[in-house]
């Protein structure tokens, strides 16, 4: 039986339909992006998952981080916005499908994944037009070779569903090239002052690297971030594979780019997650 190829849900209306067009598209967000530095070894990232005009210019500073990486697993996590369900859905086997080709999933650690993790399922039904993982694929493909993917969508995203996907990528991913990435934007449709005043909490948190400051916000308003629970699991996950710095490298809103419209505002992050310079380092080509 062949393998499920998940089609590409909203290219040609969140971003651009055509590779030549995407391409360009891209590359144009990474030009606003100045030469950055981090401490030691990338271990996962924190990327927002709006249409592109809106988002995708704070992405890039998180992505510009994966040039000359190659031959590389990256598990993204993120909500899921249009089915209900409880635990975590795994795309476990086949490929997603995106204008600039067909990026296969990592079996092994899918596979791995899903016997560490109680919550864990293997289902790929909440994923077939969820924008929140599609979202970070583009810029990925557009820098790393020899890619593989490992899908995860959080459903109620509570504390239980949290840890135990946390725990999970912790022992799975120790020793493998992965990163991780977590999905998620933040305040919705407040005016722009209101939301970049909540939204300083949240990226407070993040900055601190204090996964459990960050829960415990969620648990009393889970408005604060839409993919709250993402966030959190991937920054447990990161610490427990070696990662002690929490770098925030661009905050916006959606007022920043678009129609600049400030009146009803969405929030966006982009942050690396990195382990001191004495481990060793993912590779780079030669």
């Amino acid at each position: 039986m062949a393998s499920p190829l998940r089609r590409a849900a909203v290219a040609g209306s969140w971003y651009p339909g055509r590779p030549d067009a995407l391409t360009s598209e891209i590359e144009g967000y990474l030009e606003g992006v100045p030469p950055l530095s981090m401490p030691g070894r990338l271990v996962g990232l924190i990327s927002p998952h709006a249409g592109f005009r809106y988002s995708g210019p704070v992405a890039a500073y998180g992505y510009s981080l994966l040039k000359g990486l190659r031959d590389l697993t990256v598990v993204l996590v993120g909500p899921s916005h249009r089915v209900a369900f409880e635990g975590v859905a795994v795309y476990a086997r086949g490929a997603f499908e995106t204008p600039l080709g067909s990026i296969p999933i990592d079996a092994d650690v899918a596979g791995a994944l899903l016997e560490h993790g109680d919550e864990l399922l293997d289902d790929p039904r909440p994923h077939r037009d969820e924008h929140s993982l599609e979202m970070q694929l583009p810029f990925i493909q557009h820098f790393v070779s020899g890619l593989k993917i490992v899908p995860c969508l959080m459903g109620t995203q509570g504390r239980h569903e949290v840890e135990s996907l946390a725990d999970a990528l912790g022992r799975v991913l120790a020793g493998r090239r992965a990163i991780l990435v977590a999905s998620s934007d933040l305040s919705h449709y407040h005016p722009a002052r209101v939301a970049n005043e909540r939204d300083a909490l949240v990226v407070g948190d993040v900055g601190r690297f204090d996964d459990e400051g960050l829960m415990k916000r969620l648990e009393r308003s889970w408005d604060c971030a839409c993919g709250g629970g993402p966030i959190v699991a991937v920054l447990k996950a990161a610490r427990a594979l070696g990662a002690d710095t929490a770098t925030v490298l661009r905050y916006a809103d959606s007022g920043d780019a678009g129609e600049h419209d400030k009146s009803r505002v969405v929030g966006y992050l982009s942050a690396a997650l990195s382990a001191a310079a004495a481990c060793a380092p993912l590779k780079r080509p030669p």
